[in-house]
């Protein structure tokens, strides 16, 4: 997931998106992966340097 993130700086990046990119999976409104490993990921890189876009997705700031 990181990987998506830092080839994509500063650009929002949909759930989608990543689902489909790290994962290889369809949409699905009700999975909530994408958010637990974005929380792993702040837990881990600082909770300022990935930014969540209401209703678009997420951003990594650089």
């Amino acid at each position: 997931m990181i990987e998506t993130f830092v080839r994509q700086p500063k650009q929002v990046i949909s759930r989608e998106q990543l689902l489909s990119k790290v994962w290889g999976y369809n949409y699905d409104p009700s999975s909530n992966i994408v958010d637990v490993y974005v929380g792993y990921l702040r837990k881990k890189l600082g909770s300022q340097l990935i930014e969540t876009i209401r209703g678009t997705g997420y951003r990594l700031l650089t």
